[in-house]
């Protein structure tokens, strides 16, 4: 490239118009992405670009003829100011002026100025100030005060600028302690706005905790207090050696590199990394591999880079602390021979204890559950454990007294609270365990996991800690009912412990944990019983989940199979307690009150049937006495006739008071029995039944082709979610059709729609052929993802008379219509349907019967299959 494109201050004056301009600006960005595809040094392409703008806005300067306006500066704050400008970073200029007024003329000129930077496609962030005016808005706001403590000369009236940071010195513009005060609070505000927590599965580079921003704040502070321009000169007022602060720049050459990749990706200055954003960065950054393992890579390394930065970040701010603020902790008491306390934080006496001796690691975490006053390590202690942590030549849990350790901290009632999260938080659990090491940063590039392979784990365990607390007791009863319980919980920590820490590897990774769950088990002293206890829960940890919420748990066969895997209530409780804790840790949004109803249901029905036997199966025909017995009691206290009641339910067939409760079919009774003229035209009405967790809709109508797919067309129109679906019939051709549905916040249906969606859907049904499918493009998201369409027909088992077809299909506007009409179109009768969403996949499970109401023959379920593929794959329609 031409060199002047290179140096601005080399080209011609009649050469700066602003088609030009861009265009050099276009070649100049377009140079960048050569060098950085070529791996030039980050640190010096950063660099670059800023000292670029530097030459092309001092040459804009003068031909504008500000160089002859003597009180005028031109000066770079934020970022810019530091000389870093990755490729579409905002560029924030200061214009000062000397004076109390601007002229009018002048500042006309000055808008011009701006507009064609404007035009130029440059982000820029500008102010015109006078120093005055520059310190009343920094005294009153500290990002315009960090921004002028980062003021950089660029052009003008140098003067004007010496005059501007001489105003912003610390002992007369926030001084150091309260500008340490203020960076450290926004620092804690930022971290509560992503739940504290690093390892969300789309993060922002420079917001993330551990991400560019907490560099930064330790820049800006030691700059304040010490007149630290870079990094390296922390080293030598004391707070960083050597060591600490190649790993701070290497953690923030990594982060630049990202940010970089990803500015010249998305061609403009966004610091998220999006999931539609993220195999182009990865792809950018050289990461190589099949399907999503670049993804996972990239995302790997930058979990663990900002792990590193959160460490480094929170030593620092302690020490800062302590030299800025003189916060050195007065009611310094011993607690052990090996440990004080510094306030609230723990402190080793020896320098040298963990390097001497390995299980003072976990004599120190141990501690901590013994103290649950303490709220931290002490820095000189975290920086002793980060070097020892380095130094081991074995993993911890080969040290018979830190085994002896980690079991009393599973057993111990704080162990897997504040210690567990401080091991994570710290890498001693991945120094302790091999298997945890592996799993550090690992992401699921999906849309149904919010969290790593790890902090998952990390979060469930707090869940499990959290369950005898009382204030369990309110959102997950059952739970902490069970877990108080329990003679040896440390199981269910063990089993919480292993249940994931084989994901990523080859192989299915229930399987494979189980077989390290085995091991740890053994190496750790559990007896035979426990240890084999432990891997079955590791191995069947989906198992619960799977039966509850993608098969019929009303079908007595359902329950005495999963009762039979599960042989006995210890299983159960063990079983239940880690499921629930398990969805709750899967992400934010994904436990809700249908979810605990369905769980519920299958822990009582199992429970029941464990108690009284499994060679004793449930006397069907008894239980649907006591169901009529039940409703019947219900309906003569609204006063309905007892003849009236006979009648209607003579039509009913057996499977329906089997399958309800005795609340729904008094619902149910007594809306026919109300209704003028009952059956002439369609019945719709829905409740809100609490203990069931969603809204129910329940319809009564004359059976007529392609109801399933009107009733999801009808619901999915007004944003609802169908979770479950019993499908039935009378003897005279009546459906009796329950749907629960819920907003797509999870919640019940508002109140406030019940009304617009009951009359939505009386209309469609008197319309059953007319499908109304929503024309909605799939999501930002969704569109990363695909997922084949896969049918699978389970196995018949004892009596049941139905085909039961397991359906995985990527998650699309109006997908259960779809599958709806393809049923119709086969000449199928659906009876139940299971829907459940897993971030961007539906898995979804129906009952079906062919025309004669039998089971599908093999070639029904071959036709079936094709049309399914080819109605919802979008590669078979693009085809």
């Amino acid at each position: 490239m031409d060199a002047s494109l290179l140096s601005p201050h080399l080209l011609p004056d009649d050469d700066l118009s602003r088609d030009n301009c861009k265009e050099y600006l276009s070649r100049f960005l377009g140079w960048l992405h050569e060098r950085f595809d070529a791996g030039d040094n980050i640190i010096e392409l950063v660099a670059t670009r800023s000292l670029y703008m530097d030459q092309l806005l001092t040459r804009l300067w003068h031909k504008f003829g500000f160089d002859q306006e003597t009180h005028l500066t031109l000066i770079a704050v934020g970022g810019y100011g530091r000389g870093e400008l990755h490729p579409h970073s905002d560029i924030d200029l200061l214009i000062l002026y000397e004076g109390d007024d601007l002229d009018e003329g002048l500042g006309l000129r000055i808008g011009e100025f701006i507009a064609l930077l404007w035009d130029l496609k440059l982000e820029v962030g500008q102010s015109v100030r006078n120093v005055a005016e520059c310190t009343q808005q920094g005294l009153a706001d500290i990002t315009v005060a960090t921004n002028l403590i980062e003021a950089r000369y660029i052009t003008g009236n140098l003067g004007g600028f010496e005059t501007l940071q001489q105003a912003t010195r610390p002992e007369v513009f926030w001084p150091s302690e309260d500008f340490f005060r203020a960076k450290r609070a926004e620092q804690a505000q930022r971290h509560q706005q992503f739940l504290g927590t690093a390892y969300k599965l789309e993060p922002d580079l420079k917001s993330n905790p551990g991400g560019l921003r907490d560099i930064q704040t330790l820049a800006w502070v030691a700059r304040r207090h010490f007149g630290a321009t870079t990094l390296y000169e922390m080293t030598s007022h004391g707070f960083l050696n050597r060591a600490e602060y190649r790993e701070l720049l290497d953690c923030q050459n990594f982060l630049w590199k990202v940010r970089f990749a990803l500015h010249m990706a998305i061609n403009r200055g966004d610091n998220r990394l999006l999931f539609d954003r993220q195999r182009t960065v990865a792809e950018m950054l050289g990461f190589e591999g099949e399907v999503n393992r670049p993804v996972e890579q990239m995302m790997k390394r930058f979990y663990q880079t900002v792990r590193r930065v959160s460490e480094l970040n929170e030593m620092l701010l302690q020490l800062f602390d302590e030299a800025i603020l003189g916060n050195t902790a007065m009611d310094v008491r011993r607690i052990s021979d090996e440990f004080q306390l510094r306030g609230r934080l723990i402190d080793a006496v020896d320098a040298e204890l963990f390097a001497q001796d390995p299980a003072a690691i976990l004599r120190l975490f141990y501690q901590i559950a013994q103290h649950p006053e303490i709220a931290g390590i002490h820095s000189a202690t975290l920086r002793q454990l980060r070097e020892a942590r380095r130094k081991l030549d074995c993993w911890l849990q080969e040290i018979p007294e830190c085994r002896r350790l980690f079991m009393a901290l599973l057993r111990h009632p704080n162990g897997i609270g504040q210690p567990l999260t401080l091991m994570h938080k710290y890498g001693i659990l991945a120094a302790y365990l091999p298997q945890w090491n592996l799993i550090v940063g690992q992401m699921q590039f999906d849309m149904f996991h919010a969290y790593t392979v790890d902090e998952h784990t990390h979060r469930l365990l707090k869940n499990i800690h959290h369950f005898p607390t009382s204030a369990s007791r309110q959102t997950h009863p059952l739970c902490h009912e069970i877990v108080n319980r329990l003679r040896k919980p440390e199981l269910l920590c063990i089993a919480a412990l292993f249940h994931d820490i084989a994901k990523g590897r080859r192989g299915d990774h229930s399987e494979l944990g189980a077989v390290d769950a085995l091991e740890f088990c053994q190496l750790h002293g559990l007896d035979r019983y426990e240890s084999r206890l432990v891997a079955w829960l590791v191995r069947h940890h989906l198992l619960m989940s799977v039966t509850a919420q993608r098969r019929d748990i009303h079908d007595p066969e359902v329950v005495t199979d999963f009762a039979q895997k599960v042989r006995d209530e210890q299983h159960l409780d063990l079983l239940y307690c880690l499921t629930v804790a398990d969805i709750c840790a899967t992400n934010d949004s994904l436990w809700n009150d249908w979810k605990g109803t369905l769980l519920r249901e299958l822990y009582f029905t199992t429970q029941k049937a464990l108690r009284q036997g499994l060679e004793n199966p449930p006397d069907i025909r008894l239980r649907i006495r006591e169901n009529q017995r039940q409703a019947r009691q219900l309906l003569s206290q609204r006063h309905l006739d007892d003849a009236s009641i006979t009648a209607l339910w003579s039509d009913f067939k057996a499977d329906y008071f089997l399958r309800h409760s005795p609340e729904q079919i008094a619902w149910h009774s007594r809306h026919i029995l109300e209704q003028e003229g009952a059956g002439e035209t369609p019945l719709v009405t829905i409740g809100k039944h609490p203990t069931r967790g969603g809204s129910e809709v329940f319809i009564y109508c004359r059976d007529t082709p392609n109801l399933f797919a009107t009733v999801a067309s009808a619901l999915d129109q007004k944003n609802l979610n169908i979770h479950d679906a019993q499908i039935m019939s009378s003897r005279s051709g009546y459906v009796l059709d329950t749907f629960i549905v819920l907003e797509p916040n999870g919640e019940p249906i508002s109140p406030n729609r019940t009304a617009t969606i009951r009359k939505a859907l009386e209309k469609a049904l008197q319309e059953p052929g007319k499908l109304v499918l929503r024309n909605k493009p799939l999501s930002r998201r969704h569109r990363q993802f695909s997922v084949p369409t896969r049918v699978v027909f389970l196995p018949h088992k004892g009596e049941n008379r139905h085909t039961l077809l397991e359906l995985t299909a990527l998650d699309t506007p109006g997908l259960l219509a779809r599958i709806g009409a393809v049923f119709q179109q086969c000449g199928l009768s659906l009876h139940a349907a299971k829907i459940t969403t897993i971030g961007e996949r539906v898995e979804d499970f129906f009952s079906l019967t062919n025309r004669a109401g039998e089971p599908l023959t093999q070639a029904e379920q071959l036709a079936l299959e094709e049309k399914l593929v080819h109605q919802l794959n979008p590669q078979e329609q693009e085809s």
